[in-house]
């Protein structure tokens, strides 16, 4: 039986982690009573009797838990931002080309961002396919639910008489210095990060994210792309969806509840839209943690998952 501590488990990606793993008998959980949650020496000690730790952390918190697990022997999914594009981890990707093999292998695993996993699913093929040149000045729109925000944000948006503003979407990361840049522009390898435009809008859970092309800045066309994208993500829980969406629409939310991503190219043979859907807390955190537990686990990838 494998002993598993998540560490922040009762944050949004903790508690749909406990929640997906509370249904399984292949796992244990272990766990501290309320008054312990927060002291140190019983986080640490509860981390070294693990298996497999999630870091459901702050980027400060998750960087000393980490140094903990260098005493002992416990596998780590960091869920953080803390260690996406650090020496000696593993970014936990798996349908990226070899990331399987890698995170099979590995005892430290950060987890993507949730922003990031739409665009690096886009993006990241047609760079190693040479569709797509490093130095393509990119840019990117990211829609997601309010849940992406953590406990904070979700009781703003729920609150009674909540302001008037958050009726309507809102952009945000307006600096272009969102934390999930350095791990789009390293793991796709791009030159230069894109510019992205992230939003919260008032749904709670569900992501959209588009990349907006002109068929010039592509060395082939709308079809290659699907083309590349079928074959590339044959296996896994990337999957290549027809264009047009639902009747012409495409929901953010159609993913919600979810721990799978769809992938579509829409647009026309000029202007080209590539679009990943799926649950910012699904395949954009918790589902995604879990899925590389499984691979370290030597399980099917989509045990306990919903897709």
């Amino acid at each position: 039986m494998t002993k598993v501590f998540i560490d922040g488990s009762a944050g949004t990606t903790g508690l749909r982690i406990h929640s997906r793993l509370a249904a399984r008998s292949d796992v244990t959980l272990l766990t501290l009573p309320e008054e312990r949650r927060k002291d140190p020496a019983a986080r640490r000690e509860a981390l070294l009797a693990a298996d497999v730790a999630f870091l459901c952390l702050p980027d400060d918190a998750a960087r000393e838990a980490a140094a903990w697990a260098d005493d002992g022997d416990v596998a780590v999914i960091d869920t953080s931002t803390a260690h996406r594009t650090a020496p000696g981890w593993t970014y936990g990707f798996p349908e990226l080309r070899g990331a399987r093999t890698r995170i099979r292998a590995s005892r430290r695993i950060a987890n993507p961002g949730c922003h990031a996993s739409g665009f690096v699913a886009l993006v990241a093929p047609l760079v190693e396919a040479g569709l797509l040149a490093a130095d393509t000045p990119l840019s990117c729109f990211s829609l997601t639910g309010y849940s992406g925000g953590g406990k904070k944000m979700i009781a703003e948006y729920e609150a009674p008489g909540r302001d008037a503003l958050l009726d309507a979407p809102r952009m945000y990361g307006l600096n272009q210095s969102h934390k999930h840049l350095p791990e789009m522009q390293a793991v796709c390898g791009l030159t230069t990060a894109p510019l992205f435009c992230p939003i919260v809008a008032p749904y709670y859970a569900g992501m959209e994210v588009t990349v907006p092309l002109h068929a010039a800045q592509l060395g082939g066309s709308a079809a290659d792309v699907r083309a590349l994208y079928a074959e590339y993500y044959a296996d896994g829980l990337v999957r290549v969806a027809a264009p047009g969406g639902e009747n012409g629409f495409l929901s953010a939310g159609a993913f919600a509840g979810r721990d799978d991503m769809q992938l579509s190219v829409e647009g026309s043979d000029e202007r080209i839209l590539l679009v990943a859907r799926f649950d910012n807390l699904g395949k954009g955190a918790s589902g995604a943690a879990i899925q590389n537990m499984n691979l370290l686990l030597g399980v099917s990838e989509s045990t306990g998952l919903t897709v």
